[in-house]
């Protein structure tokens, strides 16, 4: 297909399906078109995303587009320069196609957006709008980031695949920052093979060796997530182990820090990073923000500096215990989040079961797994070895290839 009549089609489902979903701020069809239209013209196929409409999560820079970051118009301004990875994308040819929804400053207040597979529920956040795009099939890739569930959760509600690198993989250079130690920029589409290219893309330097094992073993970290995920979830889990271990990739219970043990090293570091960002704004704006992130940047207002540090060495212990577990195993394998995406748009569900990947660092990805009993997409989680992005790639297409998951959103043809 010619770009312009790729992002022709892309306008067009975004026409037809967006009033139901809500996951755009702005749609930049005449920048878009004319992008399109002069990539056709100077022919350039040998640029990898020639052509490709990518949408962009509206807490990162797109030159000349106004950046909302999901909040009030106090906090709102236009890009003058595009962020480091829009940079890149645009470089490799990709047509930018506007701004995805985000909660404000990409914490828990929630968007607009609804999932694609029943707007009742929650698509997750705070990269809801990135994640919701690619499920309807408005855009085939998209850009969000992740500070503790923002990338994997939206993904395993939303039925698409989502990829959050390591800590510090490429340049956050024009992106909102939520908290420095913590934030992640990750991506989404519909398969594996699309979040390698992307993640090709937009690594800094070169990627770290691909060791992969020919017979994988994963560790499955029970005590993190048995007493809250869901009979459902856990149940799923197990047949997934099931289906990987028919097929050679074996697995075994690990032990792990609990839910309570990983809030207690990451939150003081996320409260207090947030209420560093926010704190001129907020000495102005107080009311102008959201109930849960003006309750967070007061605890973190309130945090002394003492705690900061302290949660920040119980952080970096907790790294150093799963980075030894991680020696001894490939990969871990767990639930994205307790249930699928829950009833009601006044949350954006539970981002515990990601925070082990975020307050380490590690490289992790979500892939739909099946349905769930209520029509909705269940999903699991694999988490890398530091540095290991190339081989938890190659290791989670066997997994997608094993599971073959391949439903769509019901009502969106």
């Amino acid at each position: 297909m010619k770009t312009a009549a790729t992002v022709a089609e892309a306008l067009r489902r975004i026409d037809a399906v967006e009033p139901r979903i809500g996951a755009w701020v702005h749609v930049d069809r005449e920048r878009a078109q004319s992008a399109a239209a002069e990539i056709e013209r100077t022919g350039t196929p040998g640029l990898p995303l020639a052509g490709i409409p990518v949408g962009i999560k509206d807490i990162i820079d797109v030159a000349g587009l106004v950046t909302t970051a999901g909040a009030r118009p106090f906090a709102h301004y236009r890009a003058e320069r595009d962020a480091d990875c829009v940079s890149r994308l645009r470089a490799a040819g990709a047509v930018i196609l506007g701004k995805t929804t985000t909660t404000e400053f990409a914490y828990l207040d929630p968007s607009p957006t609804r999932n694609p597979w029943n707007p009742g529920h929650t698509p997750g956040g705070s990269s809801s709008g990135s994640a919701a795009a690619v499920a309807a099939g408005m855009v085939p890739l998209a850009l969000g980031t992740q500070t503790v569930g923002s990338v994997l959760r939206p993904a395993a509600y939303c039925g698409v695949v989502g990829f959050k690198p390591g800590h510090g993989w490429t340049s956050m250079a024009g992106i909102i920052p939520l908290a420095w130690s913590l934030d992640h920029l990750g991506m989404f589409a519909r398969s594996v093979a699309e979040v390698a290219l992307l993640y090709g893309i937009l690594r800094a330097g070169q990627p770290g060796p691909s060791t992969p094992s020919l017979q994988p073993v994963l560790g499955i970290p029970r005590t993190l997530f048995e007493g809250r995920a869901s009979t459902e979830m856990n149940a799923h889990l197990d047949a997934v182990a099931g289906v990987l271990s028919a097929a050679g990739v074996l697995s075994h219970d690990v032990p792990f820090p609990s839910s309570e043990e990983w809030s207690a090293a990451g939150m003081p570091v996320l409260a207090t990073e947030a209420a560093t960002y926010h704190e001129p704004a907020f000495r102005e704006h107080a009311d102008d923000y959201g109930d849960a992130l003006k309750a967070l940047i007061e605890r973190g207002l309130a945090t002394p500096g003492t705690a900061y540090v302290g949660a920040q060495r119980a952080r970096a212990a907790r790294r150093e215990g799963v980075f030894a577990l991680l020696a001894t195993v490939d990969a871990l394998l767990l639930p994205v989040a307790p249930t699928t995406a829950p009833a009601g748009l006044a949350s954006t569900g539970d981002s515990v079961f990601c925070a082990p990947a975020s307050f380490t660092g590690l490289p992790a990805i979500s892939l739909p797994s099946g349905i769930g009993e209520g029509g909705l997409p269940l999903a699991v989680q694999l988490v890398g070895r530091p540095g290991s992005e190339i081989a938890l790639l190659e290791l989670a297409a066997k997994v997608e290839a094993l599971l073959g998951f391949s439903a769509e959103p019901p009502g969106l043809a």
